[in-house]
């Protein structure tokens, strides 16, 4: 299997690190921008990289609309779109020691859904991980 899939989870997880401190400070204080502003600036900007990246690799967008897998991507943009108006908002109001944490269990969530509904490999290891992410969030959060 190509683990190319590591590099990119690997970057993913390090800018994502840097989104929750960013619209924090961005969100909060004088001059602060209002979350749902932030969310439009921010999403613009990634439309704009990721039409960068469809015209580097020569992908269109058209071809796929009729496919029928694009309901799926619609789903997933709406679920997207609430789960980072919400993140945003939320980080202008609370901390990010707590929010993020609390956001960040959408990857066990995902895992579980991955688990039980996508028929993915169930193991030991991986219900202990779910188990410790759990209880990781419970003691940085403070809940």
């Amino acid at each position: 299997m190509d683990a190319t899939y590591l590099h990119y989870a690997l970057l993913a997880m390090g800018a994502y690190a840097l989104v929750s401190p960013l619209m924090r400070v961005a969100t909060t204080g004088p001059d602060a921008i209002p979350s749902n502003v932030a969310v439009v600036i921010s999403n613009t900007l990634l439309i704009v990289m990721a039409l960068g990246v469809l015209w580097h690799t020569d992908q269109g967008i058209v071809t796929y609309l009729s496919s029928r897998k694009v309901a799926y991507v619609l789903a997933a943009g709406i679920f997207l779109g609430i789960g980072i108006i919400s993140l945003y908002q939320s980080l202008s109001l609370g901390p990010v020691s707590v929010v993020t944490p609390i956001f960040a269990m959408f990857l066990v969530f995902s895992s579980a859904i991955g688990v039980l509904v996508l028929g993915e490999e169930f193991t030991t290891r991986k219900v202990l991980g779910i188990c410790f992410a759990v209880l990781a969030v419970y003691f940085i959060s403070g809940a």
